[in-house]
């Protein structure tokens, strides 16, 4: 049970950007931006990154949204599983597999993030943009899940729901819907 009254109806994040959209306006902002922006790193890897994220900080909400983001993204379901199971042995590109590990340092702490795993990142093909943006997305996912956790915010359990919202997050990105969310109602 959320720890504040939330909208009942808006699980997970989505209620708490809903109760309090003056700091939901500027998250919303970054998080489009960075994840659905101009990027070299296409969207669904960029999910991946906060997959992973989410994952390592075990917030069972943020983990299955992006990870029913990153599916959709990416049209297929086996690459998300398998980066959470084992980085190094995923399907995955040397330069995603090196930006993933640099995002699991930022998990732990921006301190963990070495110039060992930075300079694996460039040898392997990253951009300067794309280990600061990496270190970005990372970070910022540490927030919400740390958001949506220390809310106790509700995390249904029926993975119909992510489906749902990872077609909403695909057609939407993270802008608020325009008529906002009373349609979830039913």
């Amino acid at each position: 049970m959320p720890h504040i009254p939330l909208p009942g109806h808006l699980p997970g994040i989505t209620g708490l950007l809903e109760y309090s959209k003056d700091t939901a306006h500027p998250i919303r902002v970054l998080t489009q931006f960075l994840l659905r922006g101009k990027n070299s790193l296409a969207e669904g890897e960029r999910e991946l990154i906060a997959t992973v994220v989410s994952h390592y900080n075990e917030c069972k909400f943020c983990t299955a949204a992006h990870t029913a983001i990153a599916d959709l993204l990416l049209g297929e379901t086996e690459t998300c599983e398998l980066v959470k199971k084992d980085i190094d042995t995923a399907p995955i590109s040397e330069k995603m597999k090196a930006l993933l590990k640099i995002a699991v340092m930022v998990q732990v702490s921006g301190q963990a993030v070495t110039p060992e795993a930075i300079n694996v990142a460039k040898q392997s093909g990253a951009t300067d943009i794309e280990i600061h943006d990496t270190v970005l997305i990372a970070a910022l996912f540490c927030l919400y899940n740390r958001y949506v956790d220390g809310m106790a915010t509700v995390a249904p359990t029926d993975p119909q729901f992510y489906l749902g919202l990872g077609q909403r997050l695909k057609e939407n990105g993270y802008n608020r819907l325009p008529n906002g969310y009373d349609h979830l109602k039913n």
